[in-house]
């Protein structure tokens, strides 16, 4: 059971609190296409895609995405290939493997629907207690503890804007005690655009939290040559060399101004996708 919160700790009360949200919320509403819909599926796929990636890049992914996959049936029938080249661009490709061994568990187990309770959601492969927690909030309309990103980040600045390494701990309460009965798609979609517009006009609030983390850089990462390679690959329908594969990536690496990728660090980033199960190995062929 959560602990009820001490708002008299709080730069502002409840109320204030609440009021200020839904006045910000409604000035900076954003009507995005995963908002105010009734399908569990949608809003999973929306929840997975905006993990680590930022909303006007998914906005230019979803629709595709849920005309190609409809529904949890149809994802999960897809081949992996397809799913992976659909998710090109949106980097973190794990997440697309995991969102569809989600579906392939829900078409086998529930005839193609997903749990509707956090406790249930999170059993499922990939899905988190933010995750599921959106899915019950945004799709149910149902009470849950939502704890993102550009929620802490309102938390935070409104109620604690002196203190620093907060935890999420001591938010929780907060967040789920500001949560209303009715109209909880509303409310936390007002704290989400109220949250990113915080980022835009202050210094993040979010790094005052215990679990900040600053995205490490992208180019000439492990991460970047492993989108490379999976790019390679899922390029070659019918398989592509490794050695080609490992040439191509090191062409690459030198346009950069970077050094040849060496074996042992290219074998060990196939034998993590492997492993992963993006592609398989076939003596010197890596099939997708």
């Amino acid at each position: 059971m959560t602990a009820t919160p001490d708002w008299s700790a709080c730069a502002r009360s409840r109320g204030e609190f609440v009021a200020l949200v839904g006045e910000r919320g409604a000035a900076l509403y954003r009507d995005l296409p995963w908002r105010n819909i009734d399908d569990p599926y949608g809003v999973l796929v929306s929840e997975v895609m905006l993990q680590q990636t930022q909303v006007a890049r998914v906005m230019r992914y979803w629709d595709r995405w849920m005309g190609l996959f409809p529904t949890v049936d149809a994802l999960a029938a897809a081949d992996t290939a397809t799913v992976l080249d659909a998710w090109q661009g949106l980097g973190y490709n794990r997440r697309a493997l995991a969102l569809k061994r989600a579906c392939e568990q829900c078409s086998a187990e529930r005839a193609g629907h997903l749990p509707q309770t956090v406790d249930e959601l999170v059993k499922l492969p990939g899905i988190g207690p933010a995750t599921a927690a959106g899915v019950v909030a945004f799709a149910l309309d149902r009470p849950a503890m939502y704890l993102e990103t550009n929620v802490r980040s309102v938390f935070l600045h409104e109620l604690f804007p002196e203190s620093e390494d907060v935890s999420d701990k001591q938010l929780v309460p907060y967040v789920a005690d500001a949560c209303p009965d009715e109209g909880v798609r509303a409310w936390y979609y007002a704290l989400l655009d109220y949250g990113a517009d915080l980022k835009g006009r202050v210094a993040n609030p979010s790094r005052r939290s215990r679990h900040y983390a600053r995205q490490s850089a992208f180019e000439g990462s492990r991460r970047e040559k492993r989108s490379f390679i999976l790019k390679c690959v899922l390029a070659a329908p019918e398989g592509a060399l490794s050695s080609e594969v490992r040439s191509q990536l090191n062409a690459h690496e030198r346009d950069a101004g970077r050094e040849a990728v060496d074996v042992e660090l290219y074998e060990s980033i196939l034998s993590d996708l492997m492993a992963e199960g993006f592609f398989r190995r076939q003596g010197e062929l890596l099939l997708p």
